[in-house]
């Protein structure tokens, strides 16, 4: 049995083994572990019940993490996405006044085009129809973001009305203690470590117990509250004409990001094959759309590839079981979800700042001098941090791909597809531009 879980999940061809991949998992599980927090805080102000949404939660990512473990293979964990909660709650919800119930509609639709487009090979086409220089630039760009999230989560890096951002106070215990998991997190890298990332976050989260960075707390919570907001989603009114423009920016959104994401944990984990084609494809893709309509029916917002999977795939993650063990932490989350809370931000900033560093070493296979690539892989690598946008970063280089290769004279036939996506991105900014 072991024997034929090993062939099936290609430990030999990946080189990796049982204890790599497990670590790996639980890697991935910590520096997102996040959300099991914040989603419902953020879902909650709609009006949803807190203990279901966490419910609802837990489930659609264990549900998405396994199911891409499984029949795609792949290191990717999913779970409901930022960006599209904020959306969810603020825009559609308090500002649009459409009812939470509604609003879960309008996600199931977007999940069930999503499968459909799949089905059609139109997702497929859409991610070939890409330039290398952008799949690389996108996976460099999501590395500065992710390090600048834990640059600014461990205060390194703070806000400032004049530059925006400006040096934060080294001498706080939270950017001390962030600062030192750097160094240990680096120096263990320097040394071949497996599971540095993962001893450095258990170190800081035991260092930062003596300065009260560490909160223990317990809460009320049953899973059976998940009855809240299970089934309660409005289908038909979110089919209402007026609510297409909520589908179109969730499935807009949730493509790109996906689509981003994937790229760059494939890249990373060296998993992408011939041409830059990625095995397997239709079943990550599958899964993806599954897990957002699960989630819908569960009970929360848009479920999505999330960027800290890169975080396992540093620690040596490369096969699905890797997503599976993140997944069976998300089923153990569902029932100690007030103690999930427990790891400090000083613990998990230095994870992401190490990670991000990594993800740049794809930026080396764009030909800089080259400004038909050079312009496009720019406006993509910067614009992904500084509009903390996966999508929004693809958008733009996309358009200048199109741009200035078409006013440059360099228009060709076959990239037909490019050029319409350049459009509807180009459309989404100017109609859509606050999603």
């Amino acid at each position: 049995m072991r024997a034929a879980l090993e062939r099936y999940f290609e430990f030999s061809p990946l080189n990796t083994n049982w204890r790599t991949e497990f670590f790996a998992g639980i890697t991935t599980f910590v520096t997102m572990a996040y959300i099991v927090l914040v989603n419902p805080v953020i879902l909650g102000k709609t009006g949803m019940p807190l203990p279901a949404v966490t419910a609802a939660t837990c489930l659609s990512a264990a549900f998405g993490c396994i199911l891409m473990g499984i029949i795609a293979r792949y290191p990717i964990a999913l779970a409901p996405g930022m960006g599209l909660n904020a959306y969810f709650t603020y825009t559609v919800v308090l500002k649009m006044h459409v009812p939470w119930q509604t609003a879960l509609g309008a996600v199931f639709v977007s999940g069930v085009a999503f499968l459909l487009l799949t089905a059609f090979g139109i997702r497929q086409l859409i991610l070939r129809s890409i330039p290398h220089e952008l799949y690389a630039a996108v996976a460099g760009g999501i590395g500065l973001f992710i390090a600048f999230l834990g640059l600014q989560n461990a205060g390194i890096v703070v806000a400032h009305p004049a530059t925006l951002v400006t040096l934060g106070d080294v001498r706080a215990p939270q950017t001390a203690l962030a600062l030192m998991g750097v160094v240990i997190i680096g120096i263990l890298q320097v040394w071949r470590v497996r599971g540095a990332i993962l001893i450095g976050v258990v170190a800081i989260t035991l260092a930062a117990i003596p300065f009260h960075l560490v909160h223990w707390k317990v809460s009320s919570y049953r899973f059976a509250a998940i009855t809240q907001t299970a089934f309660q989603l409005d289908i038909r009114s979110a089919l209402h004409i007026g609510l297409l423009e909520i589908i179109f920016v969730f499935f807009f959104v949730d493509l790109f990001d996906n689509l981003g994401t994937m790229v760059a944990v494939a890249k990373k984990a060296g998993l992408m094959g011939p041409g830059n084609t990625i095995p397997r494809l239709n079943s990550i893709l599958f899964a993806d759309a599954a897990a957002t309509v699960v989630g819908s029916l569960a009970g929360t917002s848009t479920v999505t590839s999330y960027v800290e999977s890169s975080a396992g795939v540093a620690s040596g993650g490369r096969s699905g079981i890797t997503a599976i063990v993140t997944g069976a932490c998300f089923l153990v989350a569902l029932f100690a979800a007030p103690f999930v809370g427990i790891i400090p931000t000083a613990a998990t900033a230095p994870a992401l700042i190490i990670v991000g560093s990594l993800m740049l070493t794809t930026i080396s296979e764009i030909p800089w001098t080259e400004p038909l690539s050079a312009i496009p892989a720019f406006l993509t690598l910067i614009m992904i941090p500084l509009s903390a946008s996966i999508a929004n970063g693809l958008g733009f280089g996309v358009i200048a791909y199109a741009a200035v290769h078409i006013l440059g004279g360099k228009f060709r036939r076959q990239d037909w597809l490019l050029y319409l996506l350049a459009v509807l991105f180009l459309i989404r900014f100017v109609y859509v531009s606050n999603a």
